[in-house]
Parts: structure tokens; C-alpha cells; sequence
């Protein structure tokens, strides 16, 4: 990035009109030119404006991990293969990963309070849902809508969003079983015919005995 400053202020000097459009060529660069996506396993659900609030709400139990950002924005790309190793290690039955397009669904960002304002710097804006309903958030927002400051790594959303516990109490419902599930082994039935009488073997033969010659 300095190389590339640096050139232009040279480009400047010698001409204004190559400054310019040097300038002008790093711009498309950089607005075309983007990292490559991972295209790797991953155990993340996408959300839609028709189906966020839906997944959100369908089980209760379900504790999820929402990103939300925007494909335009280079801290979400850099995030990307973060993100996809944690719903690797920690997804399961209880917790689950999402991530919702907040440049691409503008309103359903401005209902969960995420700015897609550049100069906000919101995004990524990690979200916690319990029960349908946000428990915490990383960035945190100030009173003038602006992101505090906040490393995107795996150690620090790991350690803040509680995830080993988290991961740990999920195997412990899924060992429960389903309420109202008989757990007891199944017994044999028992034989709905009636007994029959043994045989009397302790009767003597009534037959006379042979005759000797």
C-alpha cells in the first residue's frame, strides 16, 4: 500500500495527468481484483432475508453464531477462513454458525443493529443468539455508532463468546435425550397364552408284566 502512495505522488510530479491515471487504475484494482473466496468443508448456515428470523426462532435450544458482512469489505475477507475454522471445531446439535449479507440485505442489518457504513467499521459484526434473542455482540458500539476497537482473531472469540462452554453444554443436552423419551431398556412381553398342563410322569404303568416260560 505505501509502494503504491508513493508512486502515485511520483506519478504527480512528472504528470498530473499520468497521476491521475495511475490513480484511477489502482482504484479498479483494488474494487476488482479481490482475494480469492475459500471454497473449503465448513458447517456454516447462509441466511436470507426470508429465512434469518425464521432459523433464529425455529429451536430454542439452538444457540447460534451469527457474522454479519459484506463481500466488499476486506476485514470480512481476511475473517472468512477464521470463521470457517470454528464452525469446523465447534459446530454440534446445540451450536450452530450463521452468517447474514449485510451489504447485500441492508434492512435486516439495520434491524439487528449493524451498520454497513464504512466509516462505522461494524463489519464483521459478530452476534450471539440464545433463544432467539442477541446476547452479546463483538464489536461493541459506542454512543455515536462507531465499532470499538476489536481483534478479529480466533483465541479472542473463542475466550469472549464462551465457545468450549458453550460446545461442552451442547453434548451434555444431546446426552439427555428428548424429553418425554422412554429410556428404560425394553422389557420382553409376556405371553398371552395359557399354560398347558405337563404331563403326569410320575404315574406307574398300569400294563400287567410279561410271562416267563
Amino acid at each position: 500500500m505505501f509502494i503504491k502512495v508513493a508512486n502515485v505522488i511520483l506519478f504527480f510530479r512528472l504528470d498530473i495527468r499520468l497521476g491521475i491515471l495511475y490513480f484511477l487504475l489502482c482504484i479498479a484494482f483494488v474494487m476488482t481484483c479481490k482475494p480469492p473466496l475459500y471454497m473449503g468443508p465448513e458447517y456454516i448456515k447462509y441466511f436470507s432475508e426470508k429465512t434469518i428470523d425464521e432459523e433464529l426462532n425455529h429451536d430454542t435450544r439452538v444457540t447460534w453464531v451469527v457474522e454479519f458482512y459484506a463481500n466488499w469489505a476486506p476485514e470480512c475477507q481476511s475473517f472468512a477462513s477464521v470463521f470457517v475454522d470454528l464452525s469446523l471445531k465447534y459446530n454440534c446439535t446445540g451450536l450452530r454458525f450463521g452468517k447474514m449479507e449485510a451489504g447485500q440485505y441492508g434492512e435486516v442489518a439495520q434491524r439487528y443493529k449493524v451498520s454497513t457504513f464504512p466509516l462505522a467499521k461494524q463489519l464483521p459484526s459478530l452476534v450471539l443468539f440464545q433463544s432467539g434473542r442477541e446476547v452479546m455482540r463483538r464489536p461493541m458500539v459506542d454512543n455515536k455508532c462507531q465499532a470499538v476497537s476489536w481483534t478479529f482473531s480466533k483465541e479472542n472469540i473463542i475466550r469472549e463468546f464462551n465457545l468450549n462452554e458453550l460446545f461442552e453444554a451442547s453434548k451434555i443436552k444431546k446426552g439427555r435425550g428428548v424429553k418425554g423419551e422412554d429410556q428404560n431398556p425394553s422389557l420382553p412381553e409376556e405371553s398371552s397364552e395359557e399354560p398347558q398342563p405337563e404331563p403326569d410322569t410320575t404315574a406307574e404303568s398300569k400294563k400287567d408284566p410279561p410271562l416267563l416260560l
